[in-house]
């Protein structure tokens, strides 16, 4: 993979390795024409359940990374990594506390030329990981606006990620979030269940994540690949 990994994905489909999936369904997601497979989520994952979905997702031609959001999931052997740091958090441990034990532990192995920090800004309160962390999820815009202002002229990381999880969000927060993006890449993701909403959030997003919907109703999951490569076309 080249220096900026993922500067080209407009489409992720983002795989649960505590979720059922069955080889007919990773087939149609692999085979697609998604940009790629990110494997990450945020409770019951572990070295066992993360290396045999990567072992299934791997039989595909198909860039796949992991999300490393515990330290019993970091498996060796994917194309990329990220490594979420929470900026709406009140929690400290979830910015710097939990990336250093992190490298404490595997700082030696870290492939740092394909790992890749993400600015996550969770803004569903009722989302698992918004609990988990302790998210200020009722943020305004301007305070939206200076949590990315901070991640991307202070911190200087590569992407940026707007998060929903569990219900689609709103669309002029993401415009006003690419606004101020400058070189990040901006992602989204949260409640894209049909093409429509795969079209709205891919307007201002430079990538979409996928996720919840491929357990629920494949076939619009499938549909969002479509819509995204309608606005390319």
């Amino acid at each position: 993979m080249r220096e900026e990994w993922f500067g080209k994905w407009r489409h992720a489909f983002k795989l649960d390795p505590d979720k059922e999936l069955s080889d007919e369904a990773l087939d149609a997601l692999c085979t697609s024409g998604t940009d790629v497979i990110i494997i990450g989520g945020s409770s019951g994952v572990t070295f066992e359940n993360t290396v045999d979905l990567m072992s299934r997702v791997r039989r595909y031609e198909l860039d796949c990374v992991l999300e490393v959001s515990t330290m019993d999931g970091a498996v060796p052997g994917f194309d990329g990594y990220f490594v979420p740091l929470v900026l709406n958090t009140q929690r400290s441990e979830w910015i710097i506390g939990k990336q250093i034990e992190g490298l404490q532990e595997y700082g030696t192995f870290i492939p740092w030329e394909e790992t890749a920090a993400q600015g996550y800004i969770i803004l569903n309160e009722a989302a698992t990981a918004a609990k988990l962390t302790g998210a200020k999820t009722d943020l305004q815009r301007d305070e939206l606006v200076a949590h990315i202002r901070m991640a991307v002229q202070l911190m200087r990381l590569p992407v940026i990620y707007i998060e929903y999880s569990g219900r689609f969000g709103d669309m002029e927060m993401l415009r006003s979030a690419r606004g101020v993006s400058g070189d990040a890449r901006l992602f989204y993701g949260g409640g894209i269940d049909s093409a429509q909403k795969a079209k709205q959030a891919a307007e201002w997003a430079h990538t979409i994540v996928v996720g919840n919907v491929i357990y629920t109703d494949l076939a619009a999951a499938l549909s969002t690949v479509v819509a995204v490569d309608s606005l390319q076309s």
